[in-house]
């Protein structure tokens, strides 16, 4: 199913509000229907299919775990950006395994959010090193709410917390590959960063990118939807015709093309719904003034809605 694989990590908890109601639910009214909001991701990883895409350089992606996950290898172990939802670690182990026998060494988080992070613990017990931006050490050693989801995260376990943590830029020299990690600024929220696989011409830029999916902005952690466009402005800047670009959510094996298709849908929606703001609508007109229609056939039919979209970039404008 393209939402359980592709889509945000929230797909889980909505498909059963839909099931039960008929019709999709915000994040708010999802979480509302579910218990225990972990216990139904981890539920949910567990029959989650995960899927491995070969790039170049040795580095793969391996698909259905929450966020994309990227996996270099080589001799000095396996590199894991991002860690997905610990309901999927046997099959993460068996696809990491399918790619080489090396030990996993080395882990990191392009943020803070809980489907890019919650295997941080178990990659941690397996031996790997978690490094991070400050801000997501940050979120992670402490309770942190969501409001557009109207959830509070616990804090993690302390295995789970990165321990090389860096504010700006970083560069790592392995497998033959010089990975470079650099901070946004606050873009989806403020604990972004993109890592840039040097000779291999890969860019994995987390959250920043949605392929083929309207993407969720989180306000309460610093994001915005103009700190969103910035960080795709940065990414283009960062890359050729020829580099693949991983995104954090939906076809996990992208282009320069694709991602320029984005940041002119992002720039539309959000000048599209400050023109409606200025004009002293509330967000409820200008929900219902449809502002992202010209978009919604590609980009509206997974989780963020276009109606929930359009709530996320009016809070911003």
């Amino acid at each position: 199913m393209m939402l359980s694989r592709r889509g945000f990590c929230l797909c889980c908890v909505v498909a059963t509000g839909f099931a039960a109601t008929g019709g999709w639910l915000t994040p708010s009214e999802a979480f509302a229907e579910a218990r225990n909001l972990v216990d139904v991701f981890r539920d949910e990883a567990a029959k989650a299919k995960i899927t491995t895409h070969k790039l170049r350089g040795k580095v793969s992606v391996l698909e259905g775990s929450g966020g994309n996950i990227a996996v270099l290898t080589g001799p000095d172990g396996k590199v894991f950006i991002d860690a997905g939802i610990t309901g999927t670690r046997p099959r993460i182990m068996e696809a990491a395994n399918r790619l080489s026998r090396e030990p996993i060494t080395h882990l990191i988080n392009t943020h803070w959010h809980f489907d890019h992070t919650d295997g941080n613990e178990w990659l941690s017990q397996e031996g790997a090193s978690i490094i991070a931006h400050e801000n997501t050490h940050k979120h992670l050693l402490s309770a942190t709410r969501v409001e557009d989801w109207d959830f509070t995260f616990p804090s993690s376990s302390l295995a789970a917390v990165p321990t090389d943590i860096f504010s700006d830029e970083k560069t790592l020299k392995l497998n033959g590959q010089t990975l470079h990690l650099k901070y946004y600024g606050p873009a989806h929220t403020d604990s972004d960063i993109s890592v840039t696989i040097g000779e291999a011409d890969i860019l994995h830029c987390g959250d920043t990118f949605w392929n083929g999916l309207y993407p969720f902005i989180d306000y309460s952690t610093g994001g915005s939807i103009d700190g969103t466009i910035a960080a795709t402005e940065a990414n283009l800047a960062a890359i050729s015709k020829t580099t693949i670009v991983i995104p954090g959510h939906g076809n996990p094996v992208s282009n320069r093309a694709e991602l320029t298709e984005y940041r002119d849908m992002l720039k539309s929606i959000r000048d599209n719904v400050a023109k409606l703001k200025q004009q002293g609508r509330t967000v409820e007109e200008a929900v219902n003034a449809k502002p992202t229609s010209a978009f919604d056939e590609k980009w509206g039919k997974a989780v963020i809605s276009p109606e929930f979209f359009t709530r996320l970039v009016y809070h911003g404008v």
